[in-house]
């Protein structure tokens, strides 16, 4: 049996995380983990419009995915571009 890939952790962290951004009307999408470990996702529904979204992603998303992987290097929002 094959050990899960480093972007199949990122998705199964992320589809923690996106209840409690379901709870405030938002949702979050992978898009992609490049080859320097950048993890890109896109804020949907309420957080792609809420003024938090930036906290959310650095202190929330950033945070969680990093304190499992530390091999992230940052997350960065496709459409905000942070």
């Amino acid at each position: 049996m094959e050990s899960p890939t480093l972007e199949q952790k990122v998705k199964s962290i992320i589809d923690q995380i996106r209840p409690y951004l379901q709870q405030d009307g938002g949702d979050i999408d992978f898009v992609e983990l490049t080859s320097d470990n950048v993890v890109k996702v896109k804020l949907q529904g309420a957080c792609g419009a809420c003024p938090h979204a930036k906290m959310t992603l650095k202190n929330g998303v950033e945070q969680t995915l990093k304190h499992y992987l530390p091999e992230i290097d940052r997350v960065e929002d496709v459409v905000l571009g942070f």
